[in-house]
């Protein structure tokens, strides 16, 4: 998922989690109230030529407080799809959205700039949440790997879209106004579309609505799936209670906290393994091949993630979710010391510009095919139907933390032991997070999510036995 993340330095494209536009255009707007500030790294320890090339704008620290948004509406996503289900939560979440983007684009203070970003930030932290919740549930077993990765695909598409969008910007001062009342108009769709939208029949059949839940499962399954569905949703809510809202105490108790502690685990190793420090510097490593202009740089990112979302839309059902992240960290990890060797070794300046930028698209690549999309799809599928809103809501609380911790500390770790370190860093987290999947993850391909939740669930196995 996954994952254009708030960070303190956006990077120009990210592909952490599935966003909303409104908040990818945010990121790509510069208003006349956004702060400027100059970080200069020492050169002394920058190897690559482009970091000597570094201009201030390139390296603009975002000091706004979208990063603890998302957070609230993640820690806070839980309870209301246990309540509402998450068709009524989206087309709640749509109010933040389009007034954080209205208010951005009306904005005549930095304080009000702050303001949309902050309401944009907790609707950005419930959809994160809520997207893979919805689509684990609602999908077919035989395909929800795939779909699961629409999510990805769509945000790479909606950062390329935004690029586009940003062009009249150049010439134009008053076109991030625009821009920002452009934002908006996703949130009236979202809200408009999911009238129209099922709602989970996992969730129908915990509230007491089973012909809803048939019917749903009808149209979307086939009719021959009915009697089987509703006869695993209820041997689950059987065994789990029937009543919708779970308790946080809840994620204490075996299996969830084994599952939360799994979720947690993921995000903090695919925050730690770097992806949000190679896409600051990406810009500036596709500088020293002669690619200047910032938005062309992230254009090649952008169809770069774009490429590895859709190759993980084919490989998610075939080949499974471990397979995919294991080989994804152990390509990360490779493409980090490619990057590491190009910068540490006394090699040919041209040589080390193409192999660092060889690094840099192979990263993107093999994160786009497993750590980015897996990780927030495997979390719902291991997750019991009683908590799995609770235990996303966590799990992408913990992501938003060190999301904002990584973007914080990444130039100061850089600028105290030099660009080869931190990556080599990177590189060895990349090895240990293969490692934890090999270990820890538990194969969820072609299994319903009651197959998968019984299997993990020992109290369920001693009731059968």
């Amino acid at each position: 998922m996954l994952e254009a993340a708030p960070l303190l330095f956006t990077p120009k494209c990210h592909p952490t989690a599935s966003l909303h536009p409104s908040t990818i255009l945010l990121n790509r707007t510069k208003s006349p109230f956004r702060p400027s500030f100059s970080c200069s790294p020492p050169s002394k320890k920058f190897k690559i030529h482009a970091a000597k090339q570094q201009q201030a704008d390139e390296l603009e620290p975002q000091n706004d407080n979208k990063p603890g948004g998302a957070f609230i509406g993640s820690i806070s996503c839980g309870s209301l799809v246990d309540k509402l289900g998450c068709r009524r939560t989206f087309q709640l979440d749509t109010v933040p959205l389009i007034l954080g983007a209205i208010i951005s684009a009306q904005a005549h203070s930095l304080d009000e700039i702050l303001l949309g970003r902050f309401l944009v930030g907790i609707g950005i932290g419930v959809n994160t949440v809520l997207v893979p919740i919805y689509i684990s549930e609602v999908a077919p077993t035989k395909y929800r790997g795939s779909l699961g990765t629409f999510s990805q695909i769509g945000t790479c598409l909606g950062i390329i879209a935004s690029l586009c969008l940003a062009i009249p910007s150049e010439n134009d001062p008053h076109w991030w106004r625009i821009m920002l009342y452009i934002a908006s108009i996703p949130g009236f769709l979202l809200a408009l579309g999911m009238q129209f939208a099922v709602d989970s029949p996992r969730w129908l059949c915990k509230a007491g609505r089973i012909d809803d839940a048939k019917e749903v499962i009808s149209n979307i399954w086939g009719p021959s799936q009915v009697d089987k569905a509703i006869e695993e949703f209820q041997s689950v809510i059987r065994n789990d209670g029937a009543d919708l809202d779970s308790s946080w105490l809840e994620l204490l108790q075996e299996p969830h906290s084994r599952v939360a502690l799994i979720g947690g685990a993921l995000f903090i190793l695919q925050q730690f393994a770097g992806i949000n420090g190679v896409l600051y510097f990406s810009s500036l490593t596709f500088r020293d091949v002669g690619i200047t202009s910032s938005a062309i740089a992230s254009l090649y990112v952008g169809l770069t993630n774009f490429a590895g979302a859709l190759c993980a839309s084919y490989l998610m059902d075939k080949q499974g979710r471990q397979v995919l992240l294991i080989a994804s960290y152990l390509g990360m990890a490779v493409s980090m010391f490619v990057i590491t060797g190009a910068i540490s070794f006394p090699i040919d300046a041209e040589i080390s510009s193409n192999l660092s930028i060889l690094g840099t698209i192979m990263y993107i690549f093999t994160f786009a095919i497993g750590a980015g999309p897996v990780t927030g799809l495997i979390i719902p599928e291991l997750s019991s139907s009683r908590t799995r809103g609770k235990i996303l809501g966590f799990s992408f609380s913990v992501h938003w933390v060190f999301n904002f911790l990584v973007g914080l500390f990444f130039l100061e770790m850089v600028e105290k032991f030099g660009v080869a370190p931190v990556y080599a860093g990177f590189g060895g987290i990349s090895l240990l997070a293969a490692a934890f999947a090999y270990y820890f993850i538990v194969e969820t391909k072609g299994r319903s999510l009651e197959e998968i939740e019984m299997s993990l669930n020992s109290n369920y196995q001693g009731r059968n036995k």
